[in-house]
This record gives structure tokens, C-alpha cells and sequence, in this order.
């Protein structure tokens, strides 16, 4: 399987593109890293919020006497 003119410029352009002005991948990876750490972050928020609104939350389930008469 031999390579085209077309292939071989799409390697080039994506070895440019990941490899090109020093520390991209660094960079890169420094951005997912602080976009985990927020999101995360963002998760443990979201479970402290739900749990005090199931501590305020009110309970209008049917009582088991009532369902027996």
C-alpha cells in the first residue's frame, strides 16, 4: 500500500500541528489535567447541593395504615 502526495501532506500537517512550537503536548495535556480537576470539582459540588435538597425535600409518601383501609 503505497502512500500519495495527499497522505503524506496530512501526516506532515498533523506532525506540525502536535509536534510544532515546543511544548504543545505539554500544554495540552496541562489543559485536560485542570479540566478533570474542575470537573471533579464540579461533581462534589453538584452532591452537596442534591443532598440539602433532599434534607429539605418533603415527604408526601402514603402512610401504610391509609393504604390499608
Amino acid at each position: 500500500m503505497a502512500l500519495g502526495p495527499w497522505q503524506i501532506a496530512i501526516i506532515l500537517v498533523i506532525g506540525v500541528l502536535v509536534f510544532g512550537r515546543g511544548g504543545k503536548i505539554s500544554s495540552i495535556m496541562g489543559d485536560f489535567g485542570k479540566g478533570i480537576t474542575s470537573f471533579r470539582k464540579g461533581l462534589k459540588e453538584g452532591v452537596d447541593d442534591v443532598k440539602d435538597a433532599a434534607d429539605d425535600a418533603l415527604d408526601v409518601t402514603p402512610k401504610k395504615d391509609a393504604e390499608k383501609k
